[in-house]
């Protein structure tokens, strides 16, 4: 321990402890702190015999930091120190340092809000924000402000900024160890595109072995599927020597872990492959080179579809470092980034934290349960995600309209499932089904027990309880073979629902053939109905699903969607069960409406009228409507124009002059009460002025026959429609007696007119009651325009002389006359006589 760097700071952290309540623990990895703090505080007076309990983001962590601590006080793990996971427990009566997993720690403060048996909590790690790490955090707050003041907290991070996390726990100290790092020299290699990125690894390792004489090698990958390949190109290289692959990842067993951590003792060099799991939490010994890829794989969550999806994202900066740092534990090493230094400069500076990404059901479960959510959070829940959560919650019955926790919520909290998955449980159980619903439970949380050979893969769930059953392979036409570690940890979740639930371990409780059933009770929004293409679906909740490949469950009529890629749209099938309809209308019948359903088909561009019985937004049953309400007809066919847009109907130009003397008058007039006809104002409205006039149409080829003229002049009373023609007439009689139309289009009305039949006109005519003078475009015999104003009486006197010389001479045969004041108008060429 003294050869620690975090040894000179204990002195200081047993003071500040013994001070206050609160402390946050700033050191790199490698100083010790996993290790060194919580004994440290065993002998101290405040903590008066009690425990002191440590978080670890992850269960090798946690088994990680409590082997290390007894091999440190001599002594087997489950005396002094013991480690407490899902499935497992090393702890005795003797234990006082009992090291766990966040969801282990929220499960105690619900079992014993005061932790009578603790004196402090020490979140190690804090830096990766996990979401139950905030959440313990915040009930420990809660619970040493209102029961237990005497509660030490202690926050420990290799990266975060301990600022904020010293005001969230009342301005506690921030202690700041040195670390022990040696200068690590880093590489850029480039980036690999995704198909290629597993061989541009395995030759960044041989690389690194080449290059590199001494250490091990820790390479970092974004999940186990990467490492098994990266593991088998370099199972097929010569280039490896008598190097040694070790995978290391959360889901492996404890035996392959352990010899991922420890060091060969026959001088061979070791090669780890891990996730990032390998990043802070644990010590390999003998790692002097990283070869780092780059990428992490994290969750992340819809609120819309209530789905989530793992996505492949570049790490961050904080994240990046800590991986190169482990090349300098022992000595000046080496860190091979697969990524340029343009990209590293661009990496984003942490990692976001779980709870702005993650499904929060679970969180406002346990807050529920908490009867509390007014929690003090370093970064509170997302205000959507949470409502939708509790949504949710209310929908299953978890909770009553005041959001208070209901028996049934209660229930499906002991459970230690996602509430959708202990909802399923107990419906399951109701009906002798609660065996096969804690199998399925445990198998939709943990890794798929089936591994896919030679890219094959089928999304029967029904395959997967028969393994978890028998345990028995599979014929080699599946391509499909059992993954035996992800086997032993669904049996483990698998028995730990049935104990919970009362069962005994032999008691199946339903077959295979019952999974559809079971699992509509968790995913009743999943319930899909095959729709026209081949290996598509329509769900219940909204939105479509697909086989990407075909397979025996695509020619299944009905099926329920258990894991699907999270794209709201249509997404992607992982795992499905086949559902008979019966089932449906057995167990959901109080979900199950009859509809008449009178709106607009799009594809056949006509009103479809029809008697449904609908399952949410999935239709059952579908016949037609013999006498379908006229209203809801012409609302739909105006929903129909409004997608097909205006000009789907019969306009004429006489009708669109109108909607622009309209337009013209609402500018001249903005108090006169003018109706808005612009295509938005009329689109919106389409109801309140073409709905009368939609009786009897039912397609677009109906909407030739519409009295347009009607409706758009019903616009209008019959005082605005006298006004209408007095201010904004639609043609003007010029002086030579012609009825000259006028343009509306433009921001001001046009009277194009030959400019011999204005002879004799001493001003521009005005409309809008003599306010607003037209604008004139004067014309040749050929009708092309040869001047445009608005003040004829000044063309008259200055620009006349030069038109008519130019018209003269082109139009010999008109007549343009010296004075046009005093000449009479023609629409000839000449006036008669001359």
């Amino acid at each position: 321990m003294n050869a620690l760097p975090i040894a000179a700071m204990l002195p200081r952290i047993r003071r500040v402890l013994a001070a206050g309540n609160g402390m946050v623990l700033q050191a790199p990895p490698g100083a010790g702190k996993s290790t060194g703090v919580p004994p440290a505080l065993l002998d101290q007076d405040w903590l008066g015999g009690r425990k002191v309990v440590m978080l670890e983001p992850r269960r090798l962590a946690a088994r990680s930091a409590a082997a290390r601590i007894a091999e440190m006080l001599g002594e087997p793990v489950g005396r002094t120190v013991g480690y407490r996971i899902r499935f497992e427990a090393k702890v005795g009566p003797d234990t006082r340092i009992e090291v766990v997993t966040e969801g282990v720690l929220t499960r105690m403060l619900q079992d014993d809000p005061e932790l009578a048996g603790v004196g402090a909590v020490i979140f190690d790690e804090f830096h990766e924000r996990s979401l139950n790490a905030d959440f313990g955090l915040a009930l420990c707050l809660e619970v040493r402000a209102a029961l237990r003041p005497d509660l030490r907290l202690v926050v420990m991070s290799a990266t975060i900024d301990g600022a904020p996390v010293s005001r969230l726990m009342g301005d506690c100290p921030v202690v700041t160890s040195e670390g022990r790092a040696f200068p690590v020299e880093t590489r850029f290699l480039g980036r690999a595109d995704s198909q290629r990125f597993p061989d541009a690894v395995a030759a960044a390792v041989v690389r690194a072995l080449d290059d590199e004489a001494e250490g091990d090698v820790l390479v970092f990958l974004p999940g186990a599927g990467e490492i098994r390949r990266v593991e088998g190109l370099l199972a097929d290289s010569p280039a490896l020597g008598d190097a040694v692959v070790a995978p290391l990842y959360g889901d492996l067993s404890q035996e392959a872990q352990d010899r991922a951590l420890r060091p060969l003792r026959d001088g061979r060099r070791k090669i780890v492959l891990a996730t990032g799991i390998a990043e802070t939490s644990l010590t390999i010994e003998g790692v002097r080179v990283v070869v780092d890829g780059g990428l992490m794989r994290l969750p992340r969550f819809d609120p819309g579809s209530g789905m989530t999806r793992l996505v492949t994202l570049p790490v961050s900066r904080a994240s990046a470092d800590q991986r190169r740092g482990r090349a300098g534990r022992l000595g000046p090493g080496v860190c091979y980034r697969l990524w340029s230094e343009a990209e590293d400069r661009a990496l984003a500076p942490f990692t976001a934290p779980e709870i702005v990404e993650a499904d929060l059901a679970p969180l406002a479960l346990d807050l529920a349960q908490w009867g509390n959510g007014d929690l003090a959070w370093l970064d509170p829940p997302p205000a959507a995600s949470l409502a939708g959560a509790r949504e949710l919650l209310s929908e299953l019955g978890a909770v009553d309209p005041q959001g208070r926790i209901t028996a049934h919520g209660r229930a499906m909290n002991r459970l230690s499932f996602h509430p959708r998955l202990a909802h399923m449980i107990l419906k399951a159980r109701d009906l002798g089904l609660g065996g096969l619903a804690c199998d399925l439970a445990a198998l939709l949380s943990e890794r798929d027990v089936l591994k896919a050979e030679r890219g094959c893969r089928d999304a029967d769930i029904r395959l997967r309880i028969d393994a978890l059953r028998t345990g028995q392979g599979f014929a080699p036409h599946h391509g499909l073979a059992i993954d035996r570690g992800a086997l032993v940890r669904v049996r483990q979740a698998a028995g730990d629902g049935r104990r919970r639930l009362g069962l005994t371990a032999g008691e199946e409780g339903g077959g295979s053939a019952d999974s559809g059933l079971v699992l509509a009770f968790a995913y009743p929004d999943r319930i899909a109905r095959r729709r026209g293409g081949e290996r598509r679906y329509a769900l219940a909740g909204g939105g479509g699903a697909f086989f990407a490949d075909p397979e025996p469950l695509s020619a299944e009529d009905w099926l329920v969607a258990a894991e699907l890629d999270g794209d709201r749209r249509e997404a992607r099938i992982f795992l499905a069960a086949p559902l008979a309809k019966a089932e449906i209308e057995r167990h959901f019948a109080e979900d199950i409406a009859t509809v008449e359903a009178v709106e607009w088909n799009a594809r056949d561009e006509a009103v479809s009228t029809r008697r449904q019985r609908r399952l949410w937004r999935l239709v059952l049953d579908d016949r037609p409507l013999p006498a379908p309400d006229p209203a809801a007809v012409a609302a739909a066919m105006a929903d129909g124009v409004r997608g097909m847009g205006l000009g789907s109907l019969p306009w004429t130009g006489d009708l669109e002059n109108l909607r622009r003397r309209v337009a013209f008058l609402a500018g001249v007039e903005p108090d006169g009460g003018w109706p808005d006809l612009s295509d938005a104002a009329l689109l919106t409205t389409l109801e309140d002025w073409l709905g009368p006039y939609l009786t009897g149409v039912t397609r677009r080829a109906h909407l030739a026959r519409v009295d347009l003229a009607g409706a758009l002049g019903n616009r209008l009373d019959w005082e605005r429609r006298r006004r209408l023609d007095e201010l904004a007439p639609t043609h003007v009689v010029v002086p030579s007696g012609s009825r000259v139309p006028l343009d509306y289009s433009g921001e001001i009305p046009v009277l194009a007119v030959r400019l011999q039949e204005m002879f004799g006109c001493a001003d521009t005519p005005r409309i809008a009651a003599g306010t607003v003078p037209v604008l004139l475009h004067l014309l040749s015999p050929a009708r092309r325009p040869v001047q445009v104003t608005r003040d004829l009486a000044s063309f008259w006197a200055n620009a006349y002389r030069a038109v008519k010389a130019d018209l003269k001479g082109q139009y010999p045969k008109h007549w343009w006359p010296d004075d046009p004041m005093q000449a009479e108008p023609t629409a000839r060429a000449k006036p008669r006589g001359r």
